[in-house]
């Protein structure tokens, strides 16, 4: 017998009909001879309307009050589905954030999960019923509702995974696993059936979506084994593990885009010690999140220094530069948020040369110049253009043949 944790996002239960295909799901799993926990969101926009409602009252309603609002979908969730197994002959029980209990830290909005006191669960799956929790939410030390942020559901799931000691996490979503690609843009993309901890991580922090980070970082952190399934499909879906695959000519698993970046550059800086800080110390002190940086040291004792943020911060961070640009001694602050990150990430490459210079090669055959590089151990990534963004991503996903499954 296995102890299975499955998650079902908004849009599986967006509707009655989708709750009963997910219960007919679980009892399925469950007449395999399985212990089944299921961690669901809210039903699809529900989240949204209950903070537009929030926001007809206040534009900056108090924190505390969201969470209480907000976590009320997945309480409207839980008990239409624990409802629905009832009623078509599965025991089950639904539980709150609070009820399980998930202990947090009191960061309202965006609370990190603490601990989490299984045996109420344990109990009633001894007890032979389909435990039902909310995800999203759980409860602070002093008895205050918090929610994780969005996708925060996904690191419920994997939280209780890692608590109980079960055998897998399995997230079900609209897409019946991971992609070499993101298939809207090459056709061709293929799913994986396996991709390590490693690797997911890179994708989704780069830009791919299937996965929230944080949850991702739990399930490697613990050692959960995670699998990505359609709702509305069958399959074996991807699993992610810390299992690299042992075959030979595998060494980019997939590639990853990134709309949400913009580029500044603060140009004809004189080149003094601790220059990189007098330009990122006031922006991150703006909690601006700064993620690729090049610094070029020109001749004349200038230097000049270029940086990607999150679109979103874009102007925010350059009226930040433009405010000390005379402190700086800057010759001039540009910027650019038509720009795009692409990445290549695969374990392969830790054994495998050439991978950026062939990268850099198919990019420059079809007139894509590159603006920025970064580079870890299992990751290339460049900014271009944003115009560019499906054109390189067709073109390397094609050079790499990553349409092709490898060979055993």
């Amino acid at each position: 017998m296995a102890l299975i944790v499955q998650k079902y996002g908004g849009t599986s239960v967006g509707t009655i009909e989708r709750i009963e295909r997910v219960a007919r799901k679980v009892i399925a799993a469950r007449a395999r001879g399985d212990q089944v926990v299921v961690v669901v969101s809210a039903m699809s926009g529900e989240t949204d309307r209950l903070l537009g409602l929030a926001r007809q009252i206040a534009s900056r309603p108090e924190p505390r009050e969201v969470d209480v609002l907000i976590s009320t979908g997945e309480q409207v969730t839980i008990a239409l589905l624990a409802m629905t197994l009832q009623k078509l002959g599965c025991p089950a029980r639904s539980y709150t954030g609070a009820q399980v209990p998930i202990i947090t830290d009191s960061a309202h909005g965006k609370a990190r999960i603490a601990r989490i006191d299984p045996h109420q669960v344990r109990a009633a799956l001894d007890a032979g019923q389909v435990v039902v929790v909310a995800g999203f939410q759980g409860v602070d030390a002093l008895g205050n509702i918090t929610t994780l942020g969005r996708g925060g559901s996904d690191t419920t799931g994997v939280a209780l995974a890692a608590a109980l000691k079960a055998d897998e996490c399995q997230i079900f979503t609209d897409v019946d696993g991971v992609y070499t690609a993101d298939p809207r843009i090459v056709p061709t993309a293929r799913r994986l059936d396996h991709i390590t901890f490693e690797e997911m991580l890179e994708l989704a922090s780069l830009g791919a979506k299937v996965l929230q980070i944080r949850s991702v970082e739990f399930a490697g952190k613990y050692n959960v084994p995670l699998r990505v399934l359609s709702t509305f499909q069958e399959g074996p879906g991807t699993l992610i593990t810390y299992e690299e695959q042992q075959v030979e000519e595998v060494v980019i698993s997939g590639i990853a885009q990134n709309r949400d970046e913009a580029q500044i550059t603060v140009s004809g800086i004189p080149d003094h010690p601790g220059v990189a800080y007098r330009v990122l110390g006031p922006v991150a002190d703006a909690n601006i999140e700064v993620d690729m940086i090049v610094q070029n040291v020109a001749r004349d004792g200038t230097t000049d220094l270029t940086f990607t943020v999150h679109r979103n911060d874009h102007e925010r961070a350059m009226e930040i530069l433009r405010g000390r640009q005379k402190d700086l001694g800057a010759r001039e602050i540009a910027g650019d948020s038509a720009i795009a990150k692409i990445s290549l990430v695969g374990v392969g490459m830790r054994s495998h040369a050439g991978v950026a210079a062939r990268m850099f090669s198919v990019l420059a055959s079809e007139g894509i110049n590159i603006r920025m590089i970064s580079t870890s151990e299992i990751k290339i990534s460049v900014v271009v253009s944003e115009k560019y963004v499906e054109l390189a991503v067709r073109a390397l996903h094609e050079a790499f043949a990553l349409d092709r499954a490898p060979h055993r």
